[in-house]
């Protein structure tokens, strides 16, 4: 004699499912984690995911606007230093120099 056990999977049927591609480039077929996207193995476990207000992109040392700047400023100062000493050199009398 075989019972059939009736399960309860409307709920797991109709939930939102996990937005993730799998290896074998099908979409994921758990369901999202409760208010977000993804499913707990791709990304929806608490404490997954980029901290707020996006941390990752903080630059820090040489690449800093204001690092940037200063290296243009000081680099149009020796082109400027450069091009009056060229000037100040092709004014100068040929046989003049030297003495």
């Amino acid at each position: 004699m075989t019972r059939h056990h009736l399960r309860n999977t409307t709920a797991m049927r109709v939930s939102p499912r996990c937005g993730a591609k799998t290896r074998a480039g099908r979409p994921c077929a758990s369901p999202a984690v409760r208010g977000k996207k993804r499913c707990r193995m791709h990304g929806g476990a608490p404490g997954s995911g980029a901290p707020a207000g996006n941390r990752n992109a903080l630059k820090e040392g040489l690449f800093t606007r204001v690092a940037i700047q200063e290296r243009q400023q000081a680099n149009a100062l020796w082109r400027e230093a450069r091009s009056l000493l060229d000037a100040l050199n092709d004014s100068t009398p040929r046989g003049r120099r030297g003495r």
